[in-house]
C-alpha cells in the first residue's frame, strides 16, 4: 500500500475528521435490513474514536437526484450504528451549512456525527467545487472508507481528497491490497472463475482476465454463448447468438496471451427454470432442442477442483449457474467448498466480489473461508476490468 496514505499515516487525536463510508444499506419500514457494510465500517470508526478523533461520517443514500426525499434519510441508518457501536452517535440534519457546521464544532474528543444524505445536494453528484470546499471546512483530514463508491467520481468520493489530506480506512486498506494480491502482483499460477448471464455486459472483464491471468473459467450463461460460437447447440438456453464473433475472438485472444479457457464440459438441464422442474446431466454436445443448460454437471465440477488444486491465486465472479433454486446450485456450490477448502489449507488466496457472487458464496456457506469476499458491487467489477477507480486514485500520494 505504499502509494496510499492509511491511518498508520494519521496522527487523528483531536482533529475532525471526514470519513466517506458506505452507508446505502437496506432498509425496510426504517429499519437496516442487511448490516453488512456497516460491520465492516466499525473498525475504522473504532480505531478513530480511540486515537481520539471527532469524527464526521458522510454517505449517500439511494437516488435522491438533490432534492430532500424523507425516505432516503441517513437518520435511522445513524441509530443503528449506534446500537451496533453501543455508543452515542449524533445526526446532523444536513451535511454542509450552518448546520453541519455548527455540529462538527461541538463535537469532543472520540465523538461520532453521521452527516444527513450528501445526494440531498446536486453539487454531490457534479462533484462542484464549492460544495467540495462546503464539505471541506468541516474538518481537518478526510479517510475514504466506501471502496464500493469509489468508481464514482463525486464530491465525496474524490473531489474532498484533493482538498484536505487524505487517506484510507481499514476497509479501503483491506480492498486494495486484496486486489493488489489478486491481480496487480499475484502469486501464480493464477485462475479466475467469470460467470454471469451475458459477456455483452462482462466484455471488458474478460479482456482484462486474459491478459492478466493463466486460467479463464466461464460459466452461467456466457458459457453457453461460447459453446455456440464453437459450434456447439445449447438448445433453449441463455445464450447471445449474435455474440458469436466476439465470443470467437477472445478464445482467439486468449490462445495468444497464453491464457487457457475452460468451458464445461457437461451441463444439468431442465425443459423450465422453476423449483422441482425435472432435470438431468448430459454433456454440453448433447443438450435437446426443447431444454436449457442451467447448471455445470459434475465433471465440470470436479475438473475445475481439480485445477483449483494447482493455483495458488484465485479471482471469482459470478455463479457457475441459476443457483437461485436448487438443485441448479450444486456446482457452484461444489467448486465455492473446492476453493474454500484450498484457502483454509493454505494453498490458496482466494478473492471473490460483485453482482449475485456474494449472495453465492453466502448461499454455498462459504463466504467467511475465502481470503476476501467484497461487498463492493460496481466498484469491484470496474477494478477487475482495468480501470482506474477515481476514489482511489484521488488517494495516491
Amino acid at each position: 500500500m505504499s502509494a496510499f496514505q492509511t491511518l498508520d499515516d494519521l496522527d487523528p487525536a483531536g482533529k475532525r475528521i471526514l470519513l466517506r463510508a458506505d452507508l446505502n444499506v437496506p432498509m425496510a419500514d426504517g429499519k437496516v435490513t442487511d448490516r453488512t457494510r456497516l460491520e465492516r465500517l466499525v473498525p475504522t470508526i473504532a480505531e478513530l474514536t480511540e486515537r481520539g478523533a471527532r469524527v464526521l461520517v458522510t454517505s449517500h443514500f439511494g437516488r435522491p437526484k438533490g432534492a430532500r426525499v424523507p425516505d432516503m434519510s441517513l437518520a435511522p441508518v445513524a441509530r443503528e450504528l449506534a446500537r451496533m457501536l453501543d455508543r452515542d452517535v449524533g445526526f446532523a440534519a444536513d451535511c454542509v451549512g450552518d448546520v453541519a457546521l455548527e455540529a462538527s464544532v461541538a463535537l469532543e474528543n472520540g465523538q461520532i456525527l453521521v452527516l444527513e444524505n450528501a445526494r440531498y445536494h446536486a453539487g454531490e453528484e457534479a462533484n462542484d467545487p464549492q460544495f467540495v470546499q462546503s464539505l471541506a471546512v468541516l474538518a481537518d483530514a478526510y479517510v475514504n472508507d466506501a471502496f464500493s463508491a469509489a468508481h464514482r467520481a463525486h464530491a465525496t468520493t474524490e473531489g474532498v481528497a484533493h482538498v484536505l489530506p487524505a487517506y484510507a480506512g481499514r476497509l479501503m486498506q483491506a480492498e486494495l491490497e486484496a486486489l493488489e494480491h489478486a491481480l496487480e502482483a499475484p502469486e501464480r499460477p493464477v485462475m479466475a472463475i467469470v460467470g454471469g448471464a451475458k459477456i455483452a455486459s462482462k466484455l471488458d472483464l474478460l479482456s482484462n482476465m486474459i491478459a492478466r491471468v493463466d486460467h479463464l473459467a466461464i460459466g452461467g450463461g456466457m458459457a453457453n454463448t461460447f459453446l455456440n460460437a464453437m459450434g456447439i447447440d445449447v438448445g433453449k438456453s441463455l445464450c447471445e447468438h449474435e455474440m458469436a464473433d466476439t465470443a470467437r475472438e477472445i478464445l482467439k485472444r486468449a490462445d495468444e496471451l497464453g491464457c487457457e479457457i475452460i468451458l464445461p464440459s457437461d451441463a444439468v438441464i431442465a425443459g423450465a427454470f422453476k423449483a422441482g422442474a425435472a432435470n438431468r446431466k448430459v454433456p454440453v454436445d448433447a443438450v435437446p432442442y426443447d431444454q436449457m443448460i442451467l447448471d455445470v454437471g459434475a465433471g465440470t465440477v470436479m475438473g475445475l477442483a481439480a485445477k483449483l488444486e494447482n493455483v495458488r491465486t484465485l479471482v471469482w465472479n459470478g455463479p457457475l449457474g441459476a443457483f437461485e433454486i436448487a438443485p441448479f446450485d450444486k456446482g457452484t456450490n461444489g467448486v465455492a467448498r473446492a476453493a474454500a477448502d484450498l484457502t483454509a489449507r493454505g494453498g490458496l488466496l482466494s478473492v471473490a466480489g460483485g453482482g449475485d457472487t456474494v449472495a453465492a458464496l453466502n448461499h454455498a456457506g462459504v463466504a467467511d473461508r475465502f481470503s476476501y469476499v467484497s461487498t463492493a458491487g460496481g466498484a469491484f467489477l470496474e477494478w477487475l476490468e482495468g480501470k482506474t477507480l477515481p476514489g482511489v486514485a484521488a488517494l495516491s500520494r
